[in-house]
């Protein structure tokens, strides 16, 4: 996190310590705001009324809610009303995560008005976290994403790609598959966009942020394994169908509404092929 001496304007993010909480603290919002992160321990977002009194103490002019426990129904929807009715308590613009997951998958793009419609338990609680947050802090800016990556950092995403590949790993219990379909986004270009939106007030509601591409999770895996020079040709792909598992096959976030604010994304071959 950088501290650059002291400035008007305070921007405090919740999980500061996770992949694209580290992409904001070191990136674009760090040359504008003031960063401040508390950890989880010394702010657990859980517990209401602690998380309103260290909010609303540090009285900052943005708040990005990041944080999130991927299993924790409490993390993911009472932590995210407790943020948003301390960020509205103390008048702070709030820029709130979201994710693609909330959608079932269908051949057209999503666009901001479509109503959710998830089919996995981690989907409904982040439905239900974008419910209480535009109820908590109907001035509040949501952005939905898609799946994560980065360059200096490695996403989730890249590191189950880096496993499949290790030695002594039976490739054949981690399948890519071909019919599963994503807008995958480098976590710099996120968190440039939350530096905007931070600034926008205008922009109230959801906004998808995501790649310019359709791209499905074996290309992505291919592309991933040959920049880290291990061989894309070596993975195991699949089809959802084949699984049995219940997964959206093809959920594309259409962000040309982001773009219409000069918020644009990286292409995965233009983020592999430069660095």
């Amino acid at each position: 996190m950088k501290l650059l001496g002291r400035r008007r304007r305070l921007m405090l993010v919740t999980g500061g310590s996770g992949f694209l909480g580290r992409h904001v603290l070191n990136g674009h919002a760090s040359d504008r705001w003031e960063l401040i992160a508390p950890s989880s321990s010394a702010m657990d977002i859980r517990r209401r009324d602690s998380t309103i009194d260290e909010i609303t103490g540090w009285k900052p002019s943005v708040v990005v809610h990041l944080a999130y426990r991927k299993d924790d129904h409490r993390s993911i929807v009472e932590g995210s009303r407790n943020v948003a009715e301390a960020a509205s308590a103390c008048g702070a613009r709030l820029v709130h995560m979201s994710t693609d997951a909330i959608f079932a998958g269908r051949a057209a793009p999503y666009v901001e008005s479509d109503v959710p419609f998830p089919i996995i338990e981690y989907g409904r609680d982040k439905a239900d976290a974008e419910a209480a947050v535009m109820a908590a802090c109907p001035t509040a800016a949501m952005i939905r994403t898609s799946l994560l990556y980065g360059t200096e950092q490695l996403g989730h995403v890249q590191l189950d790609v880096q496993r499949a590949l290790s030695p002594g790993v039976d490739r054949r219990a981690m399948t890519f598959f071909t019919d599963e379909f994503r807008c995958p986004v480098h976590a710099a270009d996120v968190a440039r966009a939350i530096a905007q939106i931070a600034e926008l007030p205008e922009v109230v509601g959801p906004l998808h942020v995501a790649g310019p591409d359709a791209v499905s999770r074996a290309e992505f895996a291919r592309a991933t394994a040959n920049w880290l020079g291990l061989g894309g040709h070596r993975l195991q792909t699949g089809t959802i169908e084949s699984s049995g598992q219940v997964r959206a096959a093809r959920v594309i976030l259409d962000s040309s509404r982001a773009a219409s604010l000069d918020i644009t994304c990286r292409s995965v071959d233009e983020v592999y092929r430069t660095s």
